[in-house]
């Protein structure tokens, strides 16, 4: 068995441990963090009908909580900077303060402004160590966490000629990475495909599968527009 193998069986396992110990906070009438739409689906999955509820910082948040009695505490904070950031900016120094992804919510853009929602217990972690983006000095602000209770994101649409469907060609094709690096970074764990990370780098993309690759940012893959007469694909995807 190579250690690549093994290395994607231990994630498994771990993420069913996780699965199964967000189960058990709902018996016992305590919430979840906030997950991915794919960890939402195994866990109501486990669940029986009318026994939880969902809570969603805003109608098409895609990080969710599960929760059974109380609602959980969460705050939201905006990133007070002069400098623009990109949303793979901010999830760097997230990553980079060692902030488990399951404590916040959606990184949110807005005109300029920065958003992210925690998880109350976590708020302090976040403000004592969250003090640069980049090369940027920023700090956080705390904001009425119902502000941005109707937001909607608006999503970047693109187009590009493309081969083949596959996810390593489109992902060279849109980030002008060589194919080589792309296959590097599929083996390093840095593209995660529909929430989980990648293993194959010829699965081909189907319409609204949602990719991102580390420090390249997120995408949703949307439609074969047309063939060209070389028999390539004219397709469109959306930048977050």
């Amino acid at each position: 068995m190579s250690s690549f193998t093994f290395s994607i069986i231990r994630g498994d396992i771990i993420k069913n441990y996780q699965i199964a110990n967000y189960i058990e906070r709902i018996y016992q009438n305590k919430h979840t963090p906030f997950l991915d739409p794919n960890e939402q689906k195994q866990v109501i999955n486990r669940l029986k009908k009318n026994t939880y509820f969902i809570y969603s910082p805003y109608p098409s948040s895609e990080k969710k909580i599960i929760y059974t009695k109380q609602e959980p505490e969460i705050k939201l904070y905006e990133v007070i900077t002069p400098h623009k950031l990109r949303h793979q900016d901010i999830l760097g120094s997230l990553f980079s303060i060692n902030l488990d992804p399951h404590t916040y919510g959606d990184i949110i853009i807005k005109d300029n402004h920065y958003y992210i929602y925690i998880l109350k217990e976590n708020a302090n972690y976040l403000k004592t160590y969250l003090n640069k983006i980049g090369n940027n000095s920023i700090y956080l602000e705390e904001k009425n966490i119902n502000e941005l209770e109707n937001y909607q994101p608006t999503l970047e649409e693109k187009t590009t000629i493309v081969t083949s469907l596959r996810i390593d060609q489109i992902i060279s094709r849109i980030t002008n990475l060589s194919r080589k690096e792309v296959i590097t970074k599929i083996k390093n764990k840095e593209v995660i495909l529909n929430y989980q990370i990648l293993t194959n780098q010829s699965t081909t993309l189907k319409e609204k599968d949602i990719f991102s690759i580390r420090r390249h940012g997120k995408y949703q893959f949307n439609s074969i527009m047309t063939k060209t007469k070389k028999d390539n694909y004219l397709i469109s995807y959306y930048k977050y």
